[in-house]
């Protein structure tokens, strides 16, 4: 028993002593597992207690736990130490007023289509969401865009690869007009809804494309719906966004979705329709297509073209956007560049 306690005393000295003259907080972690782990130099004497006689054993393990604590003590005291050394003390007067904090600002694309479904929530329309991925039927097919149509050209997107079934055609959607689909079918008519969201394009990106980008539609479906209603209601809405002044110009158009169809466009506002790049030097720019809903999308989704009629529009907030704040590079949106976003700070 005498060469155990002597054993043990050694390895105390020892260990404070290495504990004591460690330079670093990694050495001190090493040296606790060295003596104080489960497979220690303490964690030897601990199995040595078996064999000793019965009037020994206290002896030694009270020698053993009184080791242990003198150990930790030290190693907490010098863990201390490094703890303290490490933390700059700082000069710190808790009077002073404080330097401030910079709050963001809302993204000009979000500030504008809050704007929009303000204006259109005030003329009786609600606003509606769904999904950006979506489903060959409804982003084409219900739309009156069959899959032998021209109009699938000047709306290439990208598709989804599935792997449990190839033949399923799923794509980031082209616009938000499957929201349209959507709503008739799930609420019914009469409907008076708009559809703001980010779609998307395979598009060559330049100062006016952009392969993401957000736009914002409206439907309207009752009985008794004219065409009337739809220059009555753009007119309005227009001219709340870009001011009273704006000049609007409306002209025949095509689209497979609308019969008849009609093109939108806003006088340049950063030429003031004099003629400028971004306009192609024609003082204009094509803002909405519109025109009264096309009886095959009423027949889609089961509404009859004979009783309910409706028109339906959309616009791209990124556009409107360049024209409300004179912007002359679409891709400055998604630039992430802080010098430009700071611009539109509130």
């Amino acid at each position: 028993m005498d060469d155990i306690i002597k054993q043990i005393k050694e390895i105390k000295d020892k260990a404070i002593e290495e504990i004591r003259k460690t330079a670093n907080l990694d050495n001190i972690f090493m040296l606790e597992k060295k003596y104080l782990g489960r497979k220690g130099e303490i964690a030897k004497f601990s199995k040595m207690l078996k064999d000793l006689a019965q009037d020994q054993k206290p002896v030694v393990g009270k020698l053993i736990n009184e080791t242990k604590e003198a150990i930790v003590e030290i190693i907490n005291e010098v863990k201390q130490a490094f703890d303290s050394a490490s933390t700059p003390k700082l000069d710190l007067d808790l009077t002073l007023p404080s330097a401030g904090q910079e709050f963001a600002g809302v993204h000009p694309i979000t500030y504008l289509k809050w704007k929009v479904e303000d204006i259109f929530a005030k003329l009786g329309f609600t606003v509606v969401d769904g999904w950006e991925v979506e489903d060959d039927w409804h982003n084409f097919t219900a739309l009156n865009i069959p899959q032998w149509h021209p109009a699938r050209d000047i709306q290439d997107t990208f598709y989804i690869k599935h792997k449990r079934d190839d033949d399923k055609k799923t794509l980031l959607r082209t616009h938000t007009s499957p929201l349209q689909i959507r709503s008739m079918l799930k609420k019914g008519v009469p409907l008076r809804i708009i559809a703001p969201g980010r779609v998307y394009r395979n598009e060559a990106t330049d100062a006016r494309h952009e392969t993401t980008f957000w736009q914002v539609e409206g439907l309207y479906v009752d009985k008794g719906v004219s065409i009337d209603n739809l220059i009555a209601v753009l007119n309005k809405a227009i001219k709340m966004v870009l001011g009273k002044d704006v000049k609007i110009r409306w002209r025949p158009g095509y689209f497979p979705f609308v019969e008849p169809g009609v093109e939108i466009d806003i006088e340049c506002l950063l030429c003031s329709g004099k003629g400028c790049g971004v306009c192609k030097d024609t003082g204009w720019l094509e803002f909405s297509g519109a025109g009264m809903v096309h009886p095959n999308v009423l027949k889609a989704v089961d509404i009859d073209p004979d009783i309910w009629s409706g028109y339906a529009f959309g616009f791209g907030l990124t556009r409107l956007a360049m024209l409300k704040w004179g912007i002359d590079d679409v891709r400055l949106f998604l630039s992430g560049d802080l010098r430009f976003l700071k611009q539109f700070k509130k």
